[in-house]
């Protein structure tokens, strides 16, 4: 199905150089804001103070964060936990205090709304198992990069591979970037997102690159670059629908969701707005910068194989 079809290819290659140019200095921005500035790990990985609270009626959740606020607790966080009536509050390590006087702290500030609040379990996170937490939040980029990478080049061909993984990288990159440029809070779910943007990234590409290999078996004649851009054509519709359906769902989450969900949907839609970018704009100018041609695309003919066949 396509809401609109483009008679005429579009020169996309033609832009190459200057996507590239674009895409590197967002990356370069990227890099050097992760280098200055860091991530704003949240206690998932840094260690702090896990307090459950019961209340005999449904929490206000936006009071207890304001009431929290005021206390001096604005870096914790707030979420419903189980029923309507239980709350799990997250405050990171602060210097001077045990985790039972914090708990005992926040108690005391929440009482001071509503009498009833129940303390039903406080908890210390400490910071190894954060440690531990980037280190294998880490490996699983890693790990899923190279079996993209893996899974392009038995697939394709080597340099879909290497574009393809570039193309990824950079996606990873800039969504990192944007956390640490503004100091949004990198949490454990904003990990998942990352993951979640990975797969769509090459789910995207993927489908720019069948049509590349299609194309390559099918028209006689153009240009690698007019091959490309025929390719990208074609498949336009399908991206913008897509990349529009999904960033609607996202959305709902990130207006909608509250605070559990808010940085894992903003991860998400930066995250499908350079992917979808990325796919057409990065990585099919890096394939065609490789080298790729028609004779990589044909089916590799084995040495007497005609002979054989002969009766």
């Amino acid at each position: 199905m396509e809401f609109f079809n483009v008679k005429n290819d579009i020169p996309f290659m033609r832009s190459a150089r200057m996507t590239i140019l674009v895409s590197a200095a967002f990356f370069v921005a990227a890099v050097v804001a992760l280098a200055v500035r860091g991530l704003n790990f949240s206690i998932d990985f840094t260690g702090g103070t896990v307090i459950e609270l019961h209340y005999t009626q449904p929490a206000d959740i936006p009071s207890i964060r304001s009431t929290l606020e005021q206390k001096g607790f604005g870096a914790g966080t707030v979420q419903s936990f189980g029923a309507a009536q239980d709350v799990m509050i997250r405050i990171p390590v602060q210097a001077g205090k045990t985790s039972a006087q914090l708990s005992e702290d926040v108690l005391t500030a929440l009482r001071e709304k509503d009498a009833t609040v129940e303390r039903r379990r406080t908890e210390f996170v400490g910071p190894q198992v954060g440690q531990e937490l980037v280190e294998d939040g880490g490996l699983a980029l890693l790990l899923v990069s190279f079996g993209i990478m893996a899974y392009l080049a038995l697939r394709f061909e080597w340099r879909f591979a290497v574009g393809g993984i570039i193309a990824t990288v950079h996606d990873v990159i800039i969504v990192l970037g944007f956390f640490a440029l503004f100091q949004w809070e990198f949490s454990l779910t904003v990990l998942a997102a990352l993951l979640a943007i990975l797969g769509y990234s090459v789910n995207d590409t993927v489908v720019v690159f069948d049509r590349i290999r299609e194309n390559f078996r099918k028209m006689r004649k153009g240009s690698v670059g007019e091959i490309i851009d025929s390719a990208m054509t074609r498949t336009l519709s399908r991206t913008i629908m897509t990349s529009t359906t999904t960033s609607l769902m996202v959305l709902a989450m990130l207006f909608l969701g509250g605070e559990v969900l808010f940085y894992f949907a903003l991860a998400l839609i930066i995250g499908i707005a350079i992917g979808t970018y990325s796919s057409v704009l990065v990585a099919s100018p890096i394939v065609m910068w490789l080298g790729i041609s028609r004779e990589n695309m044909m089916p590799v003919k084995k040495e007497g194989a005609g002979v054989d066949s002969m009766p």
